[in-house]
């Protein structure tokens, strides 16, 4: 797998996407792009009309229709561009549909306005109306937030603002990306090694501790250099959220950032409080990384360094697809046959080429394949995120397929849930299958580190972000002592005394690029504890488990997240989905004590 990558058009075409069922070719995606400028400019002829039920749905009838279209040529756009990030032809194609896209949205941005302006008995009278049932739901949303939407002057002022509101995190990202600059750090043999944002985890995950200790101290020097700068944009993003919370008369800028999905602020304070009750075992895996890296200070340079010295096997990629397959087999015939039609019929874009996108990720619209990109490399990460992306696109497949367009997508609040179930599956598997100690050993490690930083970070940074927010809300400024402050207050409360919380973590928080959307943190750790508590009941209980997971799949964004949830049986409204996910880490933390000869306890 180390060979040197080639370009595209010298790989084997049965290891491509197939995009055709989005477009032929490009020829056929540029005679469609022809008429995206009348589609839009459609839209603008309802403006002013919007006052009766028959009206409303067949605008809304013609928006979906418009939408789909547009997000045909998007996706096919991107995912040409992603191909090969240096063709020309592809780079065109997504900038012309990308401003299509902005073109769409400032078209459409007089619709709800205007529909929420109309007297509330009108609105009650169309919601119930029969030609409304099929976005009855959507209506319905939309009457839930009229208590906090302005006029639609005060909705276009605001709306032009959007992009100075967005400075902060504009300023925080070029800041990091494009102006720190990193010494470079020497590793246990005195090679020097380039250090950037690109290469900092990679880095972090080496088994050589003497890199990770110099790339961590050039890293960090460079954010406190520069750490004013970063504190003050923190804070202008949390001023900016704190006063369109008040401006929208929410009670909080929480209440704000919770109410889109519908999420009550109890589901927020419940992982906290939770998560922190469970504490203890985070220290417990502390002490046991301390332990059998054999240092005698842990820092947190040493917290993602593996603790197996060397296991990682190879994988083709028809093992690969085997293995994922036999891990979906729990979820029933007609799920592992959709997954193996997948591997067939150009669902996926298998291997790296010269220019393709690094990474992995799910797409496709409405009407196409729930395409995946890949670069495989046949290592276990290969097998896992074949098996994480399979999980987004089986959801947004079942969604599409038994939804209408308008309801086919789903919350970001869901959107984690069937990628982690299926890693959850694909580790199990594995572990029931193997019999050799080193390799159990270096699963449990994987498993161990997805509840560390999905569950445990994820919850740490959903508390900071609390707390700063709530900081401004009382008259505090947030000030760099202040948020150094409480930041390293979270470390120790978290993670104990057996590490060292030295000077440089304490500025981590800077570069936390999620901390720039405002709330969004939390639902990394709400979709995880969901995914555990999904994954071991389909492992315990099979079918009578794997009905409701499959329909809560098929619901897309027809009901609202929390409901979905409910549906597959996982209420986030109390604190029961974490408390089981948080128990199974200490299981899984038990076992791996007893592999290592541990009593980390």
């Amino acid at each position: 797998m180390a060979e040197e990558l080639k370009e595209r058009k010298e790989m084997d075409p049965a290891f491509f996407w197939d995009l055709s069922s989005l477009f032929a070719d490009d020829a056929a995606w540029e005679k469609a792009f022809a008429t995206l400028e009348e589609d839009i400019a459609s839209l603008k002829s309802y403006e002013g009309t919007l006052t009766d039920a028959a009206t409303i749905r067949k605008y809304l009838d013609h928006v979906t229709e418009v939408r789909s279209r547009v997000s045909d040529l998007y996706v096919y756009a991107f995912q040409r561009k992603d191909e090969d990030l240096r063709e020309d032809q592809a780079q065109s194609m997504y900038a012309r549909i990308s401003t299509g896209y902005a073109a769409l949205f400032a078209a459409d941005a007089f619709a709800e306005p205007e529909i929420l302006a109309l007297p509330e008995e009108t609105l009650r009278s169309i919601v119930g109306d029969e030609l409304i049932q099929p976005y009855a739901f959507y209506m319905e949303n939309l009457v839930r937030g009229k208590a906090h939407t302005l006029s639609g002057r005060e909705e276009t002022l605001l709306a032009s603002l959007t992009e100075s509101r967005d400075a902060p995190g504009e300023i925080a990202r070029m800041l990091e990306d494009a102006d720190l600059l990193f010494a470079d750090a020497a590793d246990e043999n005195g090679a020097m090694q380039q250090v950037s944002g690109a290469s900092f985890v990679k880095q972090q995950t080496s088994h050589d501790r003497t890199l990770r200790k110099n790339v961590y101290e050039s890293y960090y020097k460079t954010f406190r250099e520069h750490i004013n700068t970063f504190a003050t944009a923190y804070s202008y993003h949390v001023k900016n959220a704190c006063s369109m919370a008040k401006i929208r008369k929410y009670a909080s800028s929480l209440e704000d950032g919770m109410f889109a999905d519908n999420v009550p602020v109890t589901v927020y304070r419940n992982l906290i409080e939770t998560v922190r009750r469970h504490t203890p075992d985070l220290q417990r895996y502390v002490r046991l990384r301390k332990k059998l890296l054999g240092v005698d200070e842990l820092h947190f340079y040493d917290i993602y360094a593996p603790l197996v010295a060397s296991f990682d096997k190879e994988y083709t990629y028809e093992q690969a697809q085997k293995t994922v397959l036999d891990a979906v087999s729990v979820l029933g015939d007609e799920y592992r046959g959709t997954v193996e039609g997948a591997f067939r019929d150009g669902w996926i874009d298998v291997y790296p080429n010269k220019g393709k996108r690094s990474g992995a990720y799910s797409s496709g619209s409405y009407r196409s394949y729930p395409y995946i990109l890949l670069n495989f490399r046949g290592n276990y990460s290969s097998v896992t995120t074949i098996a994480h992306e399979m999980g987004h696109s089986m959801h947004s497949y079942l969604a599409r397929r038994t939804q209408p367009a308008h309801y086919a997508g789903y919350s970001i609040f869901v959107a984690e849930v069937a990628s982690t179930v299926n890693e959850n599956l694909l580790v199990e598997q594995l572990l029931k299958q193997t019999s050799d100690e080193k390799e159990r050993m270096f699963l449990l490690n994987q498993y161990l580190e997805g509840f560390k930083g999905t569950l445990f970070r994820q919850t740490l940074f959903a508390e900071f972000e609390m707390r700063a927010h709530a900081m401004h809300e009382a008259g505090e400024a947030l000030s760099v002592s202040a948020l150094d402050g409480l930041y390293k207050e979270l470390l120790i409360d978290y993670y104990g005394e057996d590490i060292v919380i030295d000077d440089e973590i304490i500025h981590e928080w800077a570069r936390i690029p999620h901390f720039y959307r405002k709330f969004y943190v939390y639902k990394y750790a709400t979709g995880y504890s969901a995914a555990v508590a999904l994954s071991e009941a389909i492992l315990a209980e099979g079918d009578s488990a794997v009905k409701p997971y499959l329909e809560f799949l098929s619901l897309g964004g027809s009901v609202y997240p929390i409901d979905a949830l409910k549906h597959a049986g996982v209420d986030l409204t109390t604190p029961d989905p974490v408390e089981r996910a948080l128990d199974k880490f200490a299981r899984v933390l038990d076992d791996a004590e007893r592999v290592s000869g541990s009593g980390a306890g």
